[in-house]
């Protein structure tokens, strides 16, 4: 069967994963293992007076307690930050040095001191407890926005008021000029709350060595594996990158969190070579709460300036990002790159947008399933909605007022961005008309008349997404097999890249989809890429496809001098070449063997019909859209129900529609997430994390989610050859913000004019409660 681009065929991954056939990282057995358990701070800040592991290392089936001095003493590395950033006065974002086992202080509870390597978990488990740690607590800071006041207790010696960086970016004179003349000034204070990313399948890592080959081998799940390869012997080994290779299988969700080098992922391979065995570990749940980089806490100052027509001026952001103790190893990009998207698909002429990077006794923050556009998103359309109320428009009204037109594309953003198509207006009027706007008053009375409020909320979204670095995709053909395989870096972590490689590669060589192999996941055989920023398809999708045009070229010479023709009278269609006009054919299998004759082949080519192609994205894509909730609201209790969801989005090409819905409806599945349920909360006090289990950290449910009404306006995406635009991310990008401000509009009978995330039942209680006095004065 040919798996056409645009089919909504279903996905080749889900027989191996409903059978039981998935092999993820705690799969992977090898003989003779052992097991390593990590002891962690108890404190969110404390410096290590001494550590005395010698009952531990006497204790039953234990091969080895490795230490910070341990890792000192083998020479290894420091965990990286990828990121140069340049404060606004020009200097060097701070170094917040990171030992793969903390030495001398720990600086948030979780902190990794010591690895127990052992013949069992619980012998690991045993042995750990006697480790005899003395530490001096020291004063710790954890709130995002204290933390930066004169005053706050120091995570760093060297970082003043823990500010890493003092990024900005836009006309910071013209955006104040704008607001000082403006007819009206629009202001908010946003929190963008902090949540643990909760993937299904937890870290894990199982490292072995070979002495005869000197070779470290990690098995883990990750979102690729050269980018993992590299970090370990560049930075934390410093050997050549042969001595150590990286194999992910299956992997049960990433969301960001699993691209980056964790203490762990070192720390395993590192034990295998030292104990001379394979050494294995998975976190636990409530571990991974502790150990896991997290995701947005954003506090944001906004002010939107507006003519007297409504008409967007300028727009001046001011943001507080926590980065947690240390700076991870995207952090700061992932702080600072979403404020491009801080214009949002509004004519705004002047931007200006600053980040304070700010370090806090808390776990790291990394990129996060959307990695700083939810937290622009989120932030610009509240304000916008924010300014229809004060302004007396309706959203809708706002909005259209203040859209890039069509015809306005290209269109260069004041921030730098060219967003090269879409059409914003058409898309919310789609939305609306899928939502039933028209029909929302019926729906609001009959609430009432249960003594229930009724909300609506719309927001619209753009992101940058699918640029970075390049993707290579290479292929091998096994005539005889009548098989082609390709090799590709990045990583499906659920997001079925081997079905739409396939459809890709079906589509391009105009074969069955049986006779094509997708391969990821092993360092030894898959070229440099990875997965992140809804990049797949557009980078990675258009190596497929340049890699089966390579070969359609290629196989074109061959099969002239095969048929005794002109190369410009050969034609390919239905996996053959054949002579225009005629009968005379030859198959892509029979011209892939023939590729092996020298006499055969094109001047300087290489045997066979094998290729390559790098694919080095010219620019980003910017899918948008728009989604629109009807939420309803139980004043006594707080308790709210998402009763109604509609989006439309604009992502180019469809390569697959089935699989692009289901990426849809995981990310609103997340957006709400964080919008109703899932918050991080560290005791001010103690400095201890409150939320460390799902006793007390509350994840979405199934019954949380309404019915999803889904449609596409597509404009073709024009800076890469499929037409596509990402859409892995979308979905978690526009929830939040309309969720929101469904609850605003439900809640504004008494006056509330804000609601910060997450809306739980109780924070919708007391606000409701606090603003019954002001509205029965009134």
């Amino acid at each position: 069967m040919k798996f056409g681009v645009g089919q909504a065929v279903k996905r080749l991954e889900d027989q191996a994963l409903i059978t039981g056939g998935g092999r993820f990282a705690d799969d992977v057995k090898l003989a003779n293992a052992a097991h390593a358990y990590i002891l962690r701070s108890p404190h969110a800040h404390a410096r290590i007076v001494s550590l005395d592991a010698a009952k531990a290392r006497k204790s039953k089936g234990v091969l080895a307690v490795l230490t910070g001095a341990e890792v000192e003493a083998d020479g290894l590395g420091l965990m990286p930050c990828m990121i140069p950033m340049k404060s606004r006065d020009g200097s060097a974002r701070y170094d917040t040095p990171r030992p793969l086992l903390a030495k001398d202080r720990v600086r948030h509870v979780g902190d990794p001191v010591a690895l127990v390597v052992a013949e069992t978990l619980l012998q690991a488990r045993d042995a750990a407890e006697k480790i005899a740690v003395e530490y001096e607590e020291l004063p710790h800071a954890v709130d995002t926005y204290a933390a930066a006041q004169p005053g706050a207790p120091r995570v760093w010696e060297h970082i003043p008021n823990n500010v890493a960086f003092d990024w900005e970016k836009g006309d910071r004179a013209g955006v104040e000029a704008a607001l000082q003349a403006a007819h009206r000034v629009v202001k908010l204070r946003i929190v963008n709350n902090r949540v643990v990313v909760n993937s299904m399948e937890a870290r894990a890592c199982l490292g072995d060595y070979d002495p005869a080959a000197d070779r470290m081998t990690l098995y883990t799940s990750c979102q690729g594996v050269q980018g993992l390869r590299s970090q370990l012997a560049d930075v934390i080994f410093k050997i050549p990158k042969e001595k150590v290779r990286v194999v992910s299988g299956h992997v049960g969700g990433g969301f960001g969190m699993k691209l980056f080098l964790h203490p762990e992922t070192a720390l395993l391979p590192w034990a295998a070579r030292r104990v001379k065995r394979a050494v294995r570990w998975a976190a636990e749940r409530s571990e991974g709460f502790q150990s896991d980089v997290q995701g947005r806490d954003h506090v944001s100052f906004a002010e939107l300036a507006l003519d007297k027509d409504a008409k967007f001026l300028a727009l001046k952001v001011e943001t507080y990002a926590n980065e947690g103790a240390y700076l991870s190893n995207y952090a700061p990009f992932v702080a600072t790159g979403g404020s491009d998207m801080h214009v949002g698909l509004y004519t705004t002429p002047k931007v200006y947008t600053r980040v304070a990077g700010v370090v806090t006794n808390t776990v790291p923050i990394d990129a996060y399933r959307g990695a700083g556009r939810p937290e622009a998103a989120y932030l610009l359309e509240r304000l916008v909605d924010h300014a229809a109320r004060e302004t007396g428009l309706t959203p809708y009204e706002i909005r259209k007022r203040n859209f890039i037109p069509p015809e306005a594309m290209p269109y260069k953003t004041p921030l730098g961005d060219v967003f090269d198509s879409g059409e914003f207006l058409a898309c919310m009027e789609q939305a609306m008309k899928l939502a039933d706007w028209s029909g929302f008053e019926k729906r609001r009375k009959a609430s009432a008349a249960r003594g229930r409020l009724r909300g609506r909320g719309l927001a619209t979204y753009i992101e940058r997404c699918g640029g970075g670095g390049p993707e290579t995709a290479i292929a091998k053909f096994d005539p005889k097999k009548k098989e082609v395989t390709l090799y590709i870096g990045n990583q499906d972590n659920g997001q079925a890249h081997v079905t739409s490689y396939t459809q890709v590669v079906s589509s391009a060589l105009d074969i069955d989809a049986k006779h094509i192999r997708i391969v990821q996941g092993d360092s030894d055989v898959v070229p440099g890429g990875m997965t992140g920023g809804s990049r797949a398809l557009p980078v990675g999708g258009a190596a497929m496809l340049g890699v089966s045009d390579r070969i359609k070229a290629k196989g074109k010479e061959v099969a002239s001098r095969m048929l005794e023709a002109a190369v410009e009278d050969i034609e390919y269609k239905d996996g053959q070449f054949r002579i225009v006009g005629t009968d005379r054919k030859t198959t892509l299998w029979d011209v892939a063997a023939a590729a092996n004759d020298p006499k055969l082949l094109p001047e300087g080519a290489s045997a066979g019909l094998d290729e390559q192609f790098v694919r080095q994205p010219e620019a980003p894509t910017f899918p948008n859209g728009c989604h629109i909730i009807e939420v309803e609201v139980d004043p006594d209790t707080g308790t709210v129900l998402v009763d109604r969801y509609a989006v439309v989005d604009d992502f180019g090409a469809v390569i697959n529609p089935l699989t692009l819905a289901s990426q849809v409806h995981g990310g609103i599945g997340q957006g709400l997430g964080q919008a109703l349920h899932e918050c991080t909360v560290y005791d001010a006090d103690s400095g201890q994390l409150v939320t460390g289990s799902f006793m007390d950290y509350d994840m979405p449910k199934a019954d949380s989610f309404p019915f999803f009404r889904f449609e596409t306006r597509n404009v073709r995406c024009t800076t890469n050859p499929l037409g596509v635009k990402g859409s892995g991310e979308a979905g978690c990008i526009g929830a939040p913000p309309a969720v929101i401000n469904a609850l605003v509009d439900a809640l504004s009978p008494y006056g509330v004019t804000h609601i910060d995330m997450p809306a739980t039942p109780r924070a919708i209680w007391e606000a409701i409660r606090a603003a019954r006095p002001r509205a029965a004065a009134e």
